[in-house]
């Protein structure tokens, strides 16, 4: 189903209207006797099953200042005061704000935690001691210089200020607000605000830029002389997404809008299940919790603050009503994510306290009712109060997410189920694998959450772009008894067109999986450029600007044309011959020191190629990625520095097959273990036997393609500090055995083919049209015949839309080299031929009527 007619763009709603504005593309009237790259046979008389109109989301995870400083729209950094060493080592309290004379008074500007506090959840506020000295004009505060450059602001368009203040003057104390430049170029007229009495009271005003800048500035500053209290100093534009106060970024929102996502999942990710799970309270003020609702709702001045897991301040401006509110506002179903007492993202840990998880469940009920109760409820009058009389409907909810400890994980989430289902027995609980697509991990969960009989499963996995065209059919085998899938987290390992129509060929698998594959989202979805700690990301923007990725084009492409079913088709495949694995060797560490010694590499025949036990100089090796700190010492090849990162050392020919590589290795510092790479053909292309990654959690060989990633085969291996370790890789064709200390540790076939070439077709019952999705991810194009069969009646003219570039191409604040390209494709017949271009996504709705 087409879901927004009109969001067609000008092309296809015209189609829809009867008249015809593009250039037609003729399609090959050629015979069937042609020769042609492809073939793609399509059962339009013949119907698949049902795609939900859910089928495609979003999930917003405050990750690379997402909230603060992006959809939320608060213009103000640090705006009540929080920031904390807790939250990044380089914060104080004063973080983003300056100390500011005016006119010559003097003061000093102390940010304090007492008794004076606005409430004991805002517990920090800004202390000015005045010392009344200066003229008439003179003042004392403190000037905020917002996110990235500074505060953007639009000439003509209406900004709203608040300050909890307080004074102890009796007469009162004058607030100068102003709005600057800078060099002190005022923005828009200030404003006088007069602080009077010493209870904490709201003071407002409005700002009307008459001058556009994106590095502006918001001084308040106090007059004469006392004390003056300031508290959650606010700026925000009137200018939201639908108008809303304390509302959204409206060109980020509507971003997000234009995906006409079917669910948004919130809040997290790694926000969820990591840090403590204890309440906000003494003596946990300053410790960083798991994210927990009931910390983000009511009052904005009410709400605590929390450390971020990502290293930033997170100020809950942006809290469950307001991502309840957004999902409603923009058509998707809510879908919360709560805390299941493990933690995973690299901790680890599972809380046994059973009073506090009797706590966490009773907050997890409590959300429900939040979300669906009356207005008469206790939860349900607190959603009331705050705005939203009427329930939000909510009908799914995830227990956990990532946890690496699946016996642990699945024992909590067994009694967060029963109580929600015992109170709630409508609601789909939804429970996950861990995060990755394959391990031990991943199996346990499954087999775990297909014993318990879980409603659904939300799978995580960031790969490289050949593992997901290598694993278009991943669902085709899954077992339809079985849980149903969610795949919350998903993406290719870059913003290049290439990660997006590797990851479009993917998407195809997921509809024809559509049975099975209920919800899927691309993630991270939003990126502030100045503050990244995660890439690829799919909408990008700084103070002023924002653009979609190349994979949020192929993600709009999708998920506005989802289509209401699948009809059965069937491609042609591109003829591949597999290589044996090619390449020299090569040494490495990640945030680890260790030493390596007698290495040596022996051919199938028995010919040593390469043999060096450290006792000269290190001639025969390359310093392949420049970083680390390499070093002979006794007798062994060390790596020192326990902060650098891929610190690969190569050595030997890049057409070096079959053969066998023994090294001995030995940790000696830092958080990992170390890296014996193979098949090195260059920095991005290679093999790696990870012994000890992810923190020394487990041990992993590892594909590289062009600088992506793909696990091969994995276990629980960890690496102890100071132990000599004998590894001995074995090479022949494509297939690897490796050996630890003697013994199998495993082996794998690397067989599977990166097919280019997918396609799926769905029916769009409102239009009556088929829509055949092709994706061509090579650089040739590729000719195709294809064929509807004879029992439907095919309109002579389709509806194109194209995405179709370079494929590094990197769509940027500048320039977007890759977006929608719409046309018409005249000469279409129940069977004819068209060329996809190289390197595309292609979307044809063609109108077919049975006969």
């Amino acid at each position: 189903m087409l879901r927004s007619p009109s969001r067609l763009g000008p092309v296809l709603g015209a189609l829809l209207a009867g008249t015809l504005v593009s250039v037609p593309i003729p399609a090959s009237g050629a015979p069937a006797s042609t020769a042609t790259d492809y073939s793609l046979r399509i059962e339009p008389s013949r119907s698949g099953p049902p795609i939900a109109d859910t089928m495609y989301g979003v999930f917003f995870e405050d990750i690379n200042r997402a909230a603060d400083g992006g959809l939320y729209a608060e213009l103000v950094q640090n705006r009540s005061f929080e920031y904390d060493r807790v939250d990044n080592p380089s914060y104080t309290p004063l973080t983003a704000w300056t100390p500011r004379s005016v006119a010559g008074a003097t003061g000093t500007a102390e940010v304090v935690d007492d008794a004076e506090r606005l409430n004991e959840r805002n517990r920090r506020y800004l202390r000015l001691d005045l010392d009344g000295n200066g003229g008439a004009s003179a003042a004392y505060g403190v000037t905020n210089a917002g996110y990235n450059s500074g505060i953007t602001v639009t000439a003509g368009k209406a900004y709203d200020f608040s300050v909890w203040a307080r004074t102890d003057r009796a007469r009162g104390t004058p607030l100068a607000v102003t709005l600057t430049d800078p060099s002190g170029a005022a923005l828009a007229e200030p404003s006088r605000i007069e602080v009077r009495g010493d209870r904490w009271t709201r003071y407002t005003a409005t700002f009307v830029a008459r001058t556009s800048s994106t590095a502006g500035r918001l001084t308040v500053a106090a007059g004469g002389a006392g004390v003056v209290r300031l508290d959650m100093v606010s700026l925000f534009p009137r200018d939201t997404f639908m108008g809303r106060p304390n509302g959204m970024r409206k060109d980020l929102a509507d971003k997000i809008a234009a995906l006409e996502p079917g669910f948004l999942r919130f809040p997290g990710g790694c926000l969820v299940n990591t840090g403590s799970h204890e309440a906000y309270e003494a003596p946990n003020w300053e410790r960083r919790r798991s994210y927990q609702w009931k910390d983000t709702i009511g009052p904005v001045e009410r709400r605590a603050t929390n450390a971020n897991f990502w290293g930033y301040n997170q100020s809950y401006g942006l809290g469950y009503y307001e991502y309840f509110q957004f999902a409603e506002d923009i058509g998707a179903m809510p879908l919360p994510v709560v805390p299941a007492l493990v933690t995973g993202c690299g901790e680890n840990r599972a809380t046994d306290d059973p009073e506090l998880l009797r706590r966490h469940i009773q907050d997890t009920l409590d959300l429900i009712e939040f979300a669906n109760g009356p207005a008469t409820s206790t939860w349900g009058r607190v959603r009331a109060e705050m705005g939203h009389p009427a329930p939000f409907g909510l009908t799914h909810i995830a227990v956990g997410n990532e946890e690496n400890l699946p016996d642990e994980f699945f024992e909590r989430f067994t009694k967060f189920r029963e109580a929600i289902e015992a109170r709630y027995p409508e609601m789909t609980v939804i429970s996950n694998s861990g995060p990755d697509d394959s391990g031990p991990t991943f199996d346990r969960a499954w087999e775990l959450n297909r014993a318990g009989g879980v409603d659904m499963v939300d799978e995580h996995y960031y790969n490289s772009p050949q593992w997901f065209l290598e694993n278009n059919e991943r669902y085709d085998s899954y077992d339809r008894d079985g849980p149903e899938v969610f795949l919350g987290e998903y993406a290719s390992q870059d913003n290049r067109f290439f990660n997006a129509l590797a990851e479009a060929a993917y998407m195809t698998g997921l509809e024809r999986n559509a049975d099975l594959v209920k919800l899927a989202s691309y993630a991270p979805l939003l990126a502030n450029e100045g503050y990244v700690q995660w890439r690829p990301d799919m909408i990008w923007f700084d103070n002023a600007k924002s653009w979609g990725s190349t994979s949020y084009e192929v993600q709009k492409l999708f998920m506005t044309n989802v289509g209401d079913e699948m009809v059965p088709s069937e491609a042609s495949s591109t003829p591949v011959t597999l290589e044996p694995i090619t390449g020299a060797i090569g040494l490495s560490t990640w945030a680890t020191s260790a030493a390596y010694d007698d290495v040596k590499v022996v051919s199938a025949d028995g010919d040593t190629l390469l043999s060096d036990d450290f006792s000269g100089d290190d001639s025969q090796w390359t310093h392949a990625t420049g970083r680390g700190s390499w070093a002979i010492e006794d007798g062994a090849y060390v790596q020192y520095d326990t902060g650098a990162e891929d610190t690969m050392v190569t050595a030997g020919d890049p057409s070096w097959r079959n053969y066998d590589l023994h090294v001995k290795a030995t940790k000696r510092s830092g958080s990992e273990g170390f890296l014996v790479a193979f098949g090195v053909r260059d920095t991005g292309n290679y093999y790696w036997w990870n012994l000890g990654g992810w923190g020394n959690t487990r041990s992993a060989v590892e594909e590289a393609t062009d600088g992506g990633k793909q696990t091969l085969i994995e276990d629980e291996t960890r690496i102890e500090t100071g132990r000599e370790y004998d590894v001995r890789i074995e090479v022949r064709g494509r297939q690897v055995t490796l050996f630890l200390d003697g013994q199998q540790w495993g082996s794998f076939t690397d067989d599977k083919v990166a097919e280019p070439f997918r396609q799926v077709v769905t029916r769009d019952q409102a239009t009556g049209e088929l829509v055949v999705k092709v994706v061509n991810a090579q650089d040739a194009p590729a000719s195709t015949r294809i064929d509807l069969g004879r029992r439907v009646r095919v309109a002579p003219v389709a509806r194109l839309t194209a995405l179709q570039g370079d494929p590094d191409a990197v769509n940027t604040a500048e320039s977007r080299p890759i977006q929608p390209q719409e046309s018409r494709l005249e000469g279409v017949s129940n069977s004819f031929t068209h060329t996809f271009p190289a390197n595309s996504v292609t979307f044809m709705r063609i109108r077919a009527v049975s006969r």
